[in-house]
């Protein structure tokens, strides 16, 4: 049985500038009883202990939920602490890493670890490494955005900051009837201010939980007969107005940058070339096997789109006697190759190479 905060009456009021919402007791009430009886039961959502709630923030980032489990449970299972994942070796990490895309949350999650344990001020009474406890100094570790510190801190240690992801932007959106683009700097100026409005101050981890999942699961991007079933519609601007199809508004995208790139597998039956991408670029500390970046008249047969490029790719295959000498590059045993962490595409690759063989 949850217990809720008395406040005003509902009022939403529109004037040709702003929506004004003021979020009531009737209101957290009918999102949070939606909240009890649709959450999805979740392993972070079971515990405050800010490691694992850090963990999966960083893996849910344009990740599915779906998706970020099996992964959320294999680094659980394999480094089970703070400290576990601070002395992993950053390759290690990658490979544990590898399919999820944006590697360079890895790289700061393991950075991130590093950085708490060798910081003395955390430590516990006991002498175990210890999580940073306010939002400023969460907001400092790298790889943590003001969304991601206002979620480690209301998750694990109750405090009232917003949590503001994807789906918390299209609930306020449509609550609101904002049509302010939610991605440009004065757009998060605009819906900080209005989340920390509604934000529960008395209960924000059950707020921030609550709207989070609303977004996932109620007011998802294609509404459907949604609408019509949410407990939210009597207060929503947008519903009233006829919006909500039209909302959260997206900046414009930037054009796809095209790049074509021709892999090398050299294999002797038992061996093959691969090396380690240095450039900070895509893939960043990720193995490959020895690549050159070219157009060509020839044929791509793979493609990888990323958020702002798409990548069109062939792998060559050269069946040697002897290991070509290419700076760079190690010859490992191809039955050791999934020791190492490889792109998303060069995995893709193999498997369609494998079945054609």
């Amino acid at each position: 049985m949850y217990f809720f905060v008395i406040l005003c009456s509902i009022c939403i009021v529109k004037d040709p500038k702003t929506h004004f919402f003021m979020l009531n007791s009737l209101v957290y009430n009918r999102l949070y009883r939606w909240y009890e009886s649709n959450r999805r039961d979740l392993p972070w959502r079971e515990t405050d202990d800010p490691y694992h709630i850090w963990l999966s923030e960083i893996i849910l980032q344009q990740t599915r939920v779906a998706q970020g489990l099996d992964y959320y449970m294999r680094f659980i299972a394999r480094w089970p602490c703070i400290e576990d994942l601070a002395a992993a070796d950053e390759a290690e990490v990658l490979r544990e890493w590898q399919g999820l895309g944006y590697y360079s949350r890895a790289r700061n999650l393991h950075k991130a670890a590093q950085q708490i344990v060798a910081n003395g001020r955390w430590k516990k009474d006991d002498g175990q490494c210890g999580f940073p406890q306010t939002f400023e100094e969460i907001r400092t570790l790298p790889g943590i955005g003001d969304y991601t510190a206002g979620a480690i801190a209301s998750f694990a240690y109750n405090q009232p900051y917003p949590a503001m992801d994807g789906n918390v932007y299209r609930v306020v959106a449509r609550l609101l009837d904002i049509d302010e683009a939610f991605d440009t700097t004065a757009g998060k100026k605009l819906f900080h201010k209005q989340i920390e409005e509604l934000l529960d101050r008395e209960n924000p981890r059950l707020f921030n939980s609550a709207i989070m999942e609303f977004g996932a699961l109620q007011c998802t991007p294609v509404l459907g007969d949604n609408c019509e079933t949410c407990p939210l519609q009597t207060n929503c601007a947008a519903y009233a107005h006829g919006t909500a199809e039209l909302l959260p508004v997206r900046k414009p995208r930037p054009k796809v940058r095209d790049r074509w790139f021709t892999y090398h597998i050299y294999t002797d039956g038992e061996h093959t070339l691969i090396q380690r991408r240095e450039e900070k670029d895509i893939w960043y500390h990720l193995y490959e096997f020895p690549c050159v970046e070219e157009q060509t008249d020839d044929s791509y047969p793979f493609t990888h789109v990323l958020s702002h490029q798409k990548l069109h790719a062939r792998f060559i295959i050269h069946k040697v006697q002897k290991m070509p000498e290419i700076p760079g590059t190690i010859v490992i045993r191809w039955e050791d190759l999934n020791d190492y962490a490889l792109s998303r595409l060069t995995l893709r690759a193999l498997d369609t190479l494998r079945r054609k063989a």
